[in-house]
């Protein structure tokens, strides 16, 4: 697998809680795999970005292991797994990682220097695997290669019924994937900061959407908002460690739903 080959840092403000975090990525050994390390707490804990070690999923995902926790790690994850890293040290010095701009486009940028080795075999998934809650659902059938699909469908015109598709490689999660944004309703902006989420939300690291149309535009993509969904499917199976070769299908789906699915997956791959 690829590997990083230099430490990279990165600061910027945080979603949810409003913060300012650094975050810094290190090498880390072969096998250790993906796992974040709370710097500014004491004796520095870890928690590995793996799927046992979600603890919430409520607009983002969050990592804990006993008292320590992580929250939004999804872009960053989605980089690293799309990029070939299988194994990285990463500090915080917070609860949060930053939302940057709203995408994972300038975690691409740093990590430029990289070995450019090619990927380890990835096994194929076996069968398909479903989960679904009312009309969302998100699926995982066997292909020979490793493909996302996502659509969404929202009653704004601006958005509306969107889809994209595209099929894992670095070149293209570069340009394709990674700067697709974050997207809010206007409407609901004062009820989740009202519920103490979106503190650090603003429209340069988010784009709003309300009845009249995109109030922060002009968009990166046509569909941006269901390139941003796909974005963080990726990141979300990342948790399994290696994301096995299969076509994921969702639709109006969550954090929720996309945890869900890899939990299915993990299940399908243990023996019994």
């Amino acid at each position: 697998m690829n590997e990083l080959t230099q430490t990279i840092q990165l600061s910027g403000v945080s979603l949810h809680a409003g913060v300012e975090t650094q975050v810094r990525l290190f090498p880390a050994a072969a096998g250790e795999g993906r796992y974040f390390v709370r710097v500014d707490l004491p004796d520095a804990p870890q928690i590995p970005a793996r799927i046992d070690a979600v603890v919430s999923t409520t607009l983002s995902t969050e990592l804990g292991q006993g008292e320590a926790r992580v929250r939004t790690v999804e872009h960053l994850l989605a980089t690293l797994a799309a990029l070939g890293v299988s194994d990285a040290r990463i500090e915080i010095n917070g609860p949060e990682l930053p939302l940057l701009d709203g995408s994972a486009v300038q975690w691409v940028e740093a990590i430029a220097a990289w070995d450019k080795t090619q990927p380890a075999p990835v096994a194929p998934l076996a069968q398909p695997i479903t989960v679904h809650a009312g009309d969302a659902f998100v699926a995982a059938f066997p292909a020979s290669r490793t493909r996302f699909t996502y659509g969404i469908d929202f009653e704004l015109p601006a958005i509306g019924n969107q889809w994209h598709s595209w099929e894992l490689d670095s070149q293209s999660f570069a340009t394709e994937i990674a700067p697709a944004r974050t997207f809010a309703l206007a409407h609901q902006i004062e009820y989740l900061r009202a519920q103490g989420l979106i503190k650090g939300g603003s429209l340069e690291n988010a784009l709003v959407c309300g009845s009249e149309g995109w109030i922060n535009p002009p968009l990166r993509f046509a569909n941006e908002p269901a390139r941003h969904k796909l974005l963080d499917l990726v990141g979300d199976l990342s948790l399994l460690g290696t994301i096995p070769v299969a076509h994921y299908l969702a639709y109006k789906a969550s954090h929720h739903l996309h945890v869900q699915l890899a939990q299915k997956i993990r299940e399908s791959q243990t023996p019994d």
